[in-house]
């Protein structure tokens, strides 16, 4: 569905050039809703915004459907252009005009008859769910409200592909999860292939089927969401795991025991699918002679399966916390003894 070749861009500026995306290259496939995540100045918006021609690359290739966005320009590329709907951070709205104008705005410029236009735009306001909203104006509206026309304009011109650039950003977090779950039910309903922009772990957990890590304007991992969260490799995978995983307080809690605790072992668990769900601590300490504190755990669905994380600390003679440890490999549960640094 989407092919990117060796895309690479760089800005000139007063300090000489800069490499904002470098040689960037990965698939995705139709139907999929793909993550790219990394924090500000990663490069990841100048790379979306390659995919519908708004930056154009300085090196490589950028195909979705069979045609290359990259060597296309004018009339062709604007027609391309419906192809690729786009929802943004702040919005976007046209604030002069309602919720249905908004939405029909597109299918305006494309010269879409009014009886057309209209059956539609009533169509996409139910997609979303703006039942009653119609006529209202985007100073009206609540954030996740806006959201939403946002993506009914994006969907105006059935679209092939949906970007995403930091969607959710801008909204609490209660609003982020309802517009996370209409993004869902649009991928299934439409068989939709969405990319996804964004800066939080939660995002991409939530609804991605495969993710890629960006960082200085490379790809530096990239794997299905679940095996990221089992094998994260690079260190900026791993913060970004943590920001699911591990709450803020949990280093000050780890530092506080490991003093308190000297002989004992802290250990961080990692559960990967249904062993999310099975009582493997309650065997541990049934089976051997340790003691098990559990200090913090939580357990997180991703699109793939379960992923939990449990922080707890062994007591006991090392000869049996070293058999515990083992006894939790053993059951398919991820093992990192915590040292002092």
């Amino acid at each position: 569905m989407i092919n990117v070749q060796n895309i690479t861009k760089v800005f000139t500026t007063k300090s000489g050039p800069l490499t904002a995306v470098n040689h960037v290259n990965f698939t995705i496939d139709e139907g999929e809703i793909f993550g790219i995540i990394g924090y500000s100045g990663a490069g990841k918006s100048t790379l979306i915004r390659m995919f519908n021609g708004l930056e154009t690359p300085t090196e490589g290739s950028l195909t979705i459907a069979d045609k290359d966005i990259t060597n296309i320009r004018g009339k062709e590329l604007r027609l391309a252009r419906r192809e690729i709907g786009m929802i943004f951070q702040h919005f976007n709205l046209l604030w002069s005009r309602t919720v249905r104008g908004n939405i029909s705005f597109p299918l305006e410029i494309a010269g879409v008859p009014k009886a057309l236009r209209e059956k539609r735009v009533e169509n996409l306001i139910k997609l979303v769910g703006l039942e009653g909203r119609e006529d209202a104006y985007p100073s009206q509206l609540s954030g996740g409200q806006k959201q939403r026309v946002g993506i009914a304009r994006a969907l105006a011109n059935n679209p092939k592909v949906l970007l995403c650039d930091e969607a959710t950003s801008a909204l609490d977090p209660q609003t982020t999860d309802a517009i996370l779950d209409l993004l869902v039910d649009i991928n299934r309903k439409l068989g939709l292939t969405i990319i996804l922009i964004t800066h939080e772990m939660h995002v991409i957990r939530k609804i991605c089927h495969r993710v890629a890590v960006m960082d200085s304007g490379k790809i530096v991992e990239i794997a299905p969401v679940l095996d990221i969260f089992r094998h994260p490799k690079e260190e900026i995978t791993k913060r970004f795991i943590g920001q699911v995983t591990e709450p803020e307080e949990t280093k000050e809690t780890i530092d506080h025991l490991l003093e308190k605790y000297p002989d004992g072992k802290i250990a961080k668990l990692s559960f990967i699918g249904d062993v999310a769900e099975q009582a493997i601590i309650t065997r541990l300490i049934r089976e051997l002679p340790v003691t098990v504190n559990i200090l913090q755990g939580k357990v997180s669905q991703t699109r793939n399966g379960a992923y939990g994380t449990l922080f707890i600390h062994i007591e006991g003679n090392p000869s049996d916390i070293e058999a515990a440890i083992d006894f939790l490999n053993k059951n398919q549960v991820g093992v990192e003894v915590v040292q002092n640094d």
